[in-house]
């Protein structure tokens, strides 16, 4: 079945940098949009960022533009997201999904920014 792992979350100062990881694993993920949703406490899910099949093709949220890169290593199955000049806004847990509505999510990794 499908399983997500996402990694790299942890607590960063206003303007630091993390690197999430998404490895993935029971489809073809060479084929497949991956996506990278958050959630803050008490809001509700939203699209950050995805990424098309051969990654030449992405979106990232407004607020997120320039700042994040979404990139993608086929042979290891692995989702990245680089998320630079990180903001209190940018908190909360991030998962990496199939579908912008966070279908097979992961567990998930929480990104923690505070001063």
């Amino acid at each position: 079945q499908v399983q997500m792992v996402e990694s790299g979350g942890g607590l960063v100062q206003p303007g630091g940098s993390l690197r999430l990881s998404c490895s993935a694993s029971g489809f073809t993920f060479s084929n497949t949009w991956i996506y990278w949703v958050r959630q803050a406490p008490g809001q509700r899910l939203e699209r950050v960022s995805q990424i098309s099949p051969s990654g030449d093709h992405t979106y990232y949220l407004d607020s997120v533009e320039g700042r994040f890169t979404i990139s993608r290593d086929n042979a290891k199955n692995t989702v990245y997201l680089q998320m630079n000049d990180l903001k209190f806004e940018d908190a909360g847990m991030y998962y990496c999904a199939l579908s912008s509505a966070g279908d097979d999510k992961g567990k998930g990794t929480l990104v923690t920014v505070s001063s």
